[in-house]
């Protein structure tokens, strides 16, 4: 299913877009419309995650297929990504709580940190799914129930 991946990247990158455009919303002072594109980014964000999740289960991961003499460069960046993706994952749950529970004192603070953590965790992401899928064929993928079942 060579198109899963494209589809989750296309659901991460559109979370980070609603996230600018919410935040665009609460600078303009239309709370009502901030709150709906944040909703619509989370929901966004969490398709992706089904997605890569599910694939990642099922069909397993895609290894680097790129020259050998960059794996080692790819293998950091993708280690940054994660840890970029994971801090943002638990800032963006932790932020919506916050906004859902009208604790909006410390929503406003950590939000402008949280929408910058994604930007970059999106941003990311997009090139690791370049480096993957478009500018190098991708390497084996085996699936994570494969590897446990030996199957």
């Amino acid at each position: 299913m060579p198109f899963l991946p494209t589809i989750s990247t296309f659901f991460i990158l559109l979370s980070a877009v609603l996230v600018a455009i919410g935040w665009r919303f609460i600078i303009k002072g239309n709370a009502k419309a901030h709150k709906k594109t944040m909703i619509s980014a989370a929901i966004s964000a969490l398709l992706f995650f089904i997605i890569y999740v599910s694939r990642t289960i099922f069909l397993g991961n895609t290894s680097f297929g790129g020259p050998d003499e960059l794996k080692i460069y790819y293998t950091i960046f993708l280690i940054f990504h994660i840890t970029l993706a994971t801090t943002g994952a638990a800032f963006g749950i932790v932020t919506l709580t916050l906004a859902l529970k009208r604790k909006i004192k410390i929503h406003r603070k950590i939000g402008p940190v949280t929408s910058i953590i994604w930007f970059f965790s999106a941003l990311t992401g997009f090139a690791v799914y370049l480096l993957l899928y478009v500018f190098f064929e991708g390497g084996e993928t085996t699936s994570m129930i494969k590897a446990i079942l030996g199957s």
